[in-house]
C-alpha cells in the first residue's frame, strides 16, 4: 500500500488547490510558531480549511501546549485535524477528545534519541496518529518543524513497528530520498514542506517529481 501524502506550509487557497490536484491527501496549515517556515494567520487558516473538500484532511499545526487552548484554537479555525507540535503541558488527550468530538488528534514526536521511541509508544494509544519530525523542542528557541533535516530512520522504524496507530514520517523528505525513506521506515503517511517549494512557493515541477517518486 502506498503512503498518504500531506503537503504542509500551505499559504493560500491557490496552494491548497494545487496540492490537492497533484494528489495530496492532507494539507498542513501552520499557525504561529517560535521558529520555522510557513506560519499564516488564523483567519487565513480558517478560510483555507473551509475550502478543502472531503475526504482531504486539513491539519491545524498548533504550538499551544495547554489542552484547553489547543481545543479553542481548533474551534476557531475549523480544521478537521489538530496537529500538536509540542508536548502537552496541561490537560490531557482525553480532555481534547471531550472538547473536540469528531476531530482527529495527531501528536508530533521529534525523533532525537531512544527516548523519543519511548515517548511515541506511550502517547500513541491516546491519539489518532503520530507524526515523526526532526525538530528539537529542547533548544532555547524551540524547533517544532520545518527544519528540512533527516532524522534517524531506524528509530522511526521502531515506532512504526510498535505503535498501534498510523505514523506519518516528516523531516527532509524529497523526491531524491523518499523511496529510501519508505523502504527504511514503512510509514503510513509522508509529510513535506520545503522540498516542493521554490522561493517559498509551491512548485508544480517539484510536486510532480515527488508524487512520481512515491507512486511511480
Amino acid at each position: 500500500m502506498f503512503p498518504k501524502v500531506k503537503i504542509c506550509c500551505i499559504s493560500s487557497l491557490a496552494e491548497a488547490k494545487l496540492a490537492i490536484e497533484y494528489g495530496a491527501s492532507a494539507l498542513g496549515l501552520v499557525a504561529k510558531m517560535p521558529s520555522g517556515p510557513g506560519p499564516i494567520s488564523d483567519e487565513l487558516i480558517q478560510e483555507i480549511a473551509a475550502s478543502v473538500p472531503p475526504p482531504i484532511a486539513s491539519f491545524l499545526l498548533t504550538s499551544r501546549t495547554n489542552a484547553t487552548d489547543i481545543a479553542a484554537h481548533q474551534q476557531a479555525v475549523g480544521t478537521n485535524t489538530v496537529q500538536i507540535v509540542d508536548a502537552l503541558s496541561e490537560g490531557s488527550y482525553a480532555d481534547l477528545r471531550l472538547s473536540l468530538p469528531g476531530i482527529s488528534i495527531v501528536q508530533v514526536i521529534h525523533v532525537i534519541d531512544e527516548r523519543s521511541v519511548e515517548e511515541a509508544l506511550q502517547i500513541a494509544p491516546q491519539v489518532d496518529a503520530l507524526l515523526l519530525d526532526s525538530g528539537n523542542p529542547n533548544l532555547a528557541v524551540k524547533e517544532l518543524g520545518g527544519t528540512g533535516r533527516v532524522h534517524n530512520w531506524s528509530l522511526s522504524r521502531q515506532i512504526v513497528e510498535q505503535a498501534p496507530k498510523p505514523v506519518f514520517l516528516a523531516g527532509g523528505l524529497k523526491a531524491e530520498n523518499v523511496r529510501a525513506a519508505m523502504d527504511a521506515v514503512q510509514p503510513w503517511g509522508l509529510d513535506l514542506c520545503s522540498s516542493v517549494r521554490t522561493n517559498g512557493n509551491l512548485d508544480p515541477v517539484k510536486l510532480e517529481a515527488f508524487f512520481k517518486a512515491v507512486y511511480g
